[in-house]
C-alpha cells in the first residue's frame, strides 16, 4: 500500500532553541537555513550576537530600506565576498560602489527585453533536447534536478560562448560543481566575525578547477576579440561591444571573464533549481499538474514552447512564481551595515550583520495565507502582492540583472515538459531543501516519468 502523501511539500525544520557559536557553525555547514529560528516566520525582526552583532530582517518596509532606500549603507557582507570572489572576482555580483555602477550600466543593455527575447530559440531548442532525453526515461524514475541542470547549462553555454571554441563546457560545469562543494561552505571564522585578511583554511587549497576555467575563458575571449563577433551576437559579443554610457569605459578581458562566469554560474544554477522544484511541486499536487498540462497542450500541441507562447501560459508562470516563493534559490542573504540606522525600531550600528532570510520572508505567517502550502493561484494577480514581500530576485538597484532571462527560460522549459509528460512522486524520495550557496534539493528530485 502506498504511503499517504504529506499535507505540505518539503520544508526546512527551523530551530526553536537558541544556538551558540559552535552550533551555528555546525548548522551553517549542514544547511544555512538551519540558522533561521522558527520565530523568524512570525516577527518582523530578530537581533542577537553570535561572534558579532546581527539582525535578521523579515519586515517588507525594513527590507525596502536596506535594498533600495539606503542600499549604499548596506553592501554585501564580508562572508559573501570571501566565498564568491575567488570564483567570479570583482564582477557585477560582488562589486560595490562605483565599480559596481559602471559594470551595471554596461551590462544592463545586454539583458534588455529585445535581447532576452532574441535568445528564446536557444531555450526552445534546449527544451526539445530535454524532451528527447526524458523520452528514454519513460516508465521509470529519473532525477529531474540533474536533467534541469543539464538543460539550463546548455542554454547558458549556448548564449555565452555560442561557438564553444576553446571552451570545454564539461570542464566548466565540473569546475562550478567542485567550487560549490568544496569552497562555498561557511567557515567557523566567518561565524566568529574574523576580519577578511584572516585565512579561511577550507578555502586555501581549493578552487584549482575554477582557476583553470578562468584561463580557458581568457583564451576564448581573446580568440573572439581576434576573430570578430558572431552573427547573431551572443552574450560575449554583446558584453564586448558594450560600454559605460557615462564614461565610455569597456570591460577588460578579466572583467569580461568574471562577469561571464557570474552569468554562467547564476544563469544555469538558479533556473535549474526553480524548474526542479516546480516539477517536484507539480508531482506533489497532481491536480495542479493536470491543469497546467491542459493549458500547455492547448497552446502547444506537440511542439515545444516559444517566447510567443508566454502570454498564453499563465498557470505555468504561476507555478514558477510559487516555486520561487517556496524554494527561492538565494534563500539567505546578508549585508554589513556601514552607518548607523534604525530598522523596525531596532538600533543598527556600523559593522553589524543584517541577515535577509528570504526563505522566512516567503513563509511568514503575518504576510502569507497558508505560507507552507503550494498554492500557485496566490499569484493570479501579482500586483496584489506587496513588492518587498516577495523577493526571489532581490530588489532595488541590485535586483538580479538576469531575472527576465530566468523567468522566460523557466516557463518555456516547464510548459514543454508538462505538455509531453506526467510526473509522479516516489514514496520516501521527497527532496530535502538544503542551502549551501543556493537552495538545492538534497538527493535530487526523483520522479516517475510517463508520457502524457
Amino acid at each position: 500500500m502506498l504511503d499517504a502523501p504529506p499535507s505540505l511539500p518539503a520544508r526546512v525544520a527551523l530551530h526553536t532553541e537558541p544556538m551558540g557559536v559552535w552550533a551555528s557553525f555546525r548548522a551553517a555547514q549542514r544547511n544555512v537555513l538551519e540558522l533561521i529560528p522558527e520565530v523568524a516566520t512570525r516577527v518582523p525582526i530578530l537581533s542577537g550576537r553570535t561572534g558579532k552583532r546581527w539582525h535578521m530582517l523579515m519586515d517588507p518596509d525594513g527590507l525596502k530600506q536596506v535594498l533600495r532606500d539606503r542600499v549604499d549603507d548596506y553592501p554585501k557582507s564580508v562572508v559573501t565576498k570571501l566565498i564568491l570572489e575567488p570564483a567570479i572576482g570583482d564582477s557585477l555580483f560582488v562589486a560595490e560602489g562605483a565599480q559596481w555602477m559602471w559594470q551595471r550600466r554596461t551590462a544592463a543593455p545586454v539583458f534588455s527585453h529585445r535581447n532576452v527575447t532574441a535568445l528564446g530559440p536557444v531555450m526552445t531548442a534546449a527544451a526539445e533536447r530535454s524532451v528527447a532525453r526524458l523520452d528514454r526515461a519513460v516508465g521509470r524514475a529519473a532525477d529531474l534536478f540533474d536533467e534541469m541542470v543539464t538543460a539550463t547549462f546548455e542554454v547558458i553555454a549556448d548564449v555565452t560562448f555560442s561557438d564553444g571554441t576553446g571552451f570545454d563546457r564539461g570542464a566548466v560545469h565540473a569546475a562550478i560543481e567542485q567550487y560549490i562543494a568544496e569552497t562555498a561552505k561557511v567557515s567557523l571564522l566567518d561565524v566568529l566575525g574574523a576580519p577578511p585578511w584572516v585565512p579561511r583554511p577550507n578555502r586555501l587549497f581549493t578552487g584549482s578547477a575554477m582557476r583553470e576555467t578562468k584561463k580557458l575563458a581568457d583564451r576564448a575571449i581573446e580568440a573572439r576579440k581576434a576573430e570578430g563577433g558572431k552573427t547573431p551576437p551572443d552574450l560575449l559579443d554583446l558584453l564586448m561591444a558594450g560600454s559605460d554610457p557615462e564614461s565610455g569605459r569597456q570591460m577588460t578581458t578579466a572583467e569580461l571573464r568574471d562577469n561571464l562566469l557570474t552569468f554562467i554560474v547564476a544563469g544555469h544554477e538558479t533556473t535549474a533549481l526553480t524548474l526542479a522544484w516546480a516539477l517536484y511541486l507539480c508531482a506533489f499536487d497532481p491536480s495542479v499538474q493536470a491543469a497546467a498540462r491542459e493549458e500547455a497542450q492547448g497552446v502547444l500541441g506537440d511542439r515545444a514552447a516559444t517566447v510567443a507562447d508566454l502570454a498564453r501560459l499563465p498557470l505555468t508562470r504561476r507555478i514558477v512564481d510559487e516555486a520561487l516563493r517556496l524554494y527561492p534559490p538565494a534563500a539567505f542573504l546578508s549585508r554589513t551595515a556601514m552607518a548607523r540606522d534604525t530598522l523596525c525600531g531596532r538600533e543598527v550600528r556600523p559593522g553589524d550583520t543584517v541577515i535577509l532570510p528570504i526563505y522566512a520572508l516567503h513563509r511568514h505567517r503575518l504576510l502569507w495565507q497558508d505560507p507552507d502550502a503550494f498554492r500557485p493561484d496566490r499569484f493570479a494577480d501579482p500586483r496584489a502582492i506587496p513588492r518587498f514581500q516577495y523577493l526571489p530576485f532581490g530588489d532595488g538597484p541590485r535586483i538580479c540583472i538576469g531575472a527576465s532571462f530566468a523567468l522566460q527560460e523557466a516557463v518555456i522549459v516547464l510548459a514543454t515538459l508538462l505538455a509531453r509528460f506526467r510526473f509522479s512522486s516516489i514514496p520516501g524520495k521527497d527532496p530535502k531543501p538544503v542551502m549551501i550557496l543556493t537552495l538545492r534539493p538534497q538527493g535530487g528530485v526523483w520522479l516517475k516519468v510517463e508520457r502524457a
